[in-house]
């Protein structure tokens, strides 16, 4: 591209210059009224500061969202030491079915066939205290039964043992246990069938009742915590025995 050297001082650059000006609208030329006083970068910072303040406070706050260790803490927390859940009153027991509902959320797709369901488990709470160890747990039971612990085992492939060891009138110590059979209904469902539950009380056994059968839900497994949910609607919550 060609450039074009131009003298300022000749009449053609003077004419230019002029006729530019005059050609500006009047609104553009400039005024003898003195302009408005610019605010100072620290000022203006700080009231912007103090806009996007006021719109973060009058916004709805954020939802944080506790993760699963922490809800494993929470849980066994709020249901060791309550005798199963027996001590615990209607608002204990919302807040515990509120934090398992959460924590049901981080449950693997198929606990069923996680290999972290085997070992030895403390049944720490029930939502129905007596569901876990029948008419020893009631309330009439609980006068003269005192619950020392309840054990579930689950042992590969399918054998589950459970265990229930109390205290007779303060001084005699008994066992009742039950032994039965694991069975995968789907990737969440498993079905047990019981043997007749066996009572042990000193150099003493016998059996009582027949066959039994029971539907739970696996929820929630990891290495500390298994969650579960009876067929008619208990929740359970079994810690992993150290």
């Amino acid at each position: 591209m060609a450039v074009v050297a131009v003298n300022a001082s000749s009449p053609l650059f003077s004419t230019l210059k002029l006729s530019s000006y005059e050609a500006r609208p009047s609104s553009l030329r400039k005024s003898s009224t003195p302009a408005p006083p610019i605010r100072s970068t620290k000022a203006w910072q700080h009231r912007r500061r103090m806009c996007v303040w006021s719109s973060v406070s009058a916004a709805a706050p954020l939802e944080v969202r506790a993760g699963p260790d922490d809800l494993v803490a929470s849980i066994l927390a709020k249901v060791n030491g309550t005798d199963g859940g027996v001590k615990l009153g209607d608002d204990g027991h919302k807040e515990v079915a509120d934090m398992v509902q959460e924590l049901q959320r981080y449950c693997v797709d198929e606990p069923v066939k996680c290999p972290l369901i085997f070992g030895e488990w403390d049944v720490v709470y029930c939502s129905r205290p007596t569901s876990p160890g029948g008419l020893y747990r009631s309330a009439l039971g609980r006068l003269f039964f005192q619950t020392k612990e309840m054990i579930q085992a689950l042992d590969e492939p399918d054998t589950v043992r459970n265990k229930v060891s109390i205290s007779a009138l303060g001084f005699l110590d008994a066992e009742v246990s039950l032994k039965g059979k694991l069975k995968a209904l789907d990737e969440r469902w498993v079905e047990v069938l019981f043997e007749p539950p066996e009572v042990k009380i000193g150099a003493l056994k016998f059996q009582y009742n027949g066959q039994s059968e029971v539907k739970l839900q696996i929820t929630y497994i990891d290495e500390k915590i298994r969650l579960g949910v009876g067929s008619r609607g208990s929740l359970f919550v079994f810690q992993r025995r150290k």
